[in-house]
Formats: C-alpha cells, sequence, structure tokens
C-alpha cells in the first residue's frame, strides 16, 4: 500500500454468472485514497457503485485484484479478520439506516463501542447524538423517529469509534430534499472534525460535487473527473452542521 493511502484499489475485478454467461459489474478498477480525504463515486444506478464499495470494505471478495484498507491487504485476512478490522477502523452509512429496531438511539450508537471492549460507550454515545442534533432523542426507539432522525442516529453510530474510513452509500436517498441537505451537512462537518476519509456512492451530482474527487462510474469501470475544490469551498462559505 502506497504511504499515505487510507484505501488503494488495483486491477479490482467482480464478475458474477448469469443466464448469458459471466457478468462484469466492476472492471479493473484502481484507486487511492488518501487520509481525510473525501471521494465520491457517482454515477447512474446499475453502474456498479455500491458492488464496487463492498470490494472495497471487505464486504465482498473480487473475482481479481487486491484492495489495502487502513495498511492492511484484504485478501490476506480471512473473514473474522476482516470483520475484525471493519469493527477497528471502518464507519458504515446505508441509505436504508440499518439500526436495530429493538434498540433505542442510544443502544444503537453504543452497539460498536460494546463490541470493542469500550467502558465508556455509554458517555461517547450520548456526546455523539449531541452533537447530531438528538440529545432529547436517546431514549427513542426507530421506529419513534423521522426518516432524517434515523439516518442522524446511523451517522452517529458510524462515527462514533473515529473510523479511519467512513464509507457511505446514497446516504440521502431516501430522504427530502432539504432533510438530506441536512444530512450532508452533517456528514461532511463529522468528516473534517474527526479527519476521517470518506468515500461516498452516489447518483447526486451535486452531493459528489462537495467532494475533494469525483470518481465517475459507468457499466463496472471507473474514470475521474476534472479536478476541482469543493462545492462550499467554491462559495467561499464555510459548511455547517
Amino acid at each position: 500500500m502506497t504511504r499515505d493511502m487510507v484505501l488503494e484499489a488495483r486491477g479490482l475485478t467482480k464478475e458474477v454468472s448469469s443466464p448469458e454467461g459471466p457478468l462484469t459489474i466492476v472492471r479493473d478498477v484502481s484507486l487511492a485514497v488518501g487520509a481525510g480525504e473525501s471521494v465520491a463515486i457517482a454515477g447512474p444506478s446499475g453502474a456498479g457503485k455500491s458492488t464496487l464499495l463492498a470490494l472495497l470494505a471487505g464486504l465482498d471478495s473480487p473475482t481479481r485484484g487486491e484492495v489495502w484498507l487502513a495498511g492492511a491487504p484484504l485478501s490476506a485476512l480471512d473473514e473474522d479478520g476482516r470483520a475484525r478490522l471493519r469493527a477497528e477502523r471502518v464507519g458504515f452509512v446505508f441509505q436504508s439506516f440499518h439500526l436495530v429496531a429493538s434498540l433505542t438511539a442510544l443502544e444503537n450508537v453504543m452497539l460498536p463501542l460494546e463490541l470493542a471492549g469500550r467502558r465508556d460507550a455509554r458517555a461517547a454515545a450520548t456526546d455523539m447524538l449531541a452533537r447530531v442534533g438528538l440529545a432529547q432523542r436517546l431514549h427513542h426507539y426507530p421506529r419513534q423517529l423521522s426518516g432524517g432522525e434515523q439516518q442522524r442516529v446511523a451517522l452517529a453510530r458510524a462515527s462514533v469509534g473515529r473510523p479511519r474510513v467512513l464509507f457511505a452509500d446514497e446516504p440521502t436517498g431516501n430522504l427530502d430534499t432539504l432533510t438530506g441537505e441536512r444530512i450532508a451537512e452533517l456528514l461532511f462537518e463529522l468528516n473534517r472534525g474527526a479527519d476521517t476519509t470518506l468515500v461516498l456512492v452516489t447518483h447526486d451530482r451535486t452531493l459528489a460535487a462537495r467532494c475533494h474527487r469525483v470518481l465517475n462510474m459507468d457499466a463496472g469501470a471507473l474514470s475521474e473527473a476534472a479536478a476541482h475544490p469543493p462545492a462550499a469551498a467554491v462559495a467561499g462559505e464555510p459548511r455547517r452542521a
């Protein structure tokens, strides 16, 4: 893995079987993402974005190629080793929230810390929920929260362990425009505050443009868009949570 790179992929390919023969979902993808960088993987539905994210996070295995995540070659780790690496170094935010319905907001955010054996799980989770504006919702269950509130809980859970890499798969996809904008503000604020590397999958070009780099994905292949400063910097305004 290249020095100062938190995430790197070389020759990443994913093929699956289909009635018509082998189908290539991710095609010979190589990329490198540095510490604290924000990178968007943009493209239409069916382009292979979510599959690529799963490969980069070690949730799926490639047909060919290699991924280095937080300094570790994923192919050298067994399933338990990859799970341990994700628990220690990685955070996830998904379109559909993935909260545990039987746990309160506080308990959902405490969960990864408790699994890691953190004794300060309750205090850290309480502080993180306050940071995302949910200090008054600690003991509410997911069904008692709005979509935007559920996504804030999910974001708090993903960020509470200060991961090296935060993977976000269409994090505003199930939200209305205004709520989605607020979640995006919070996502970038937490990314900067913890110096976490952000890898964001989205079909929303406006959201993608807020990242340091935009990688375009089409039919499984990846290409880099022209370099640009994040959109908020172009506007000359600081991002606010």
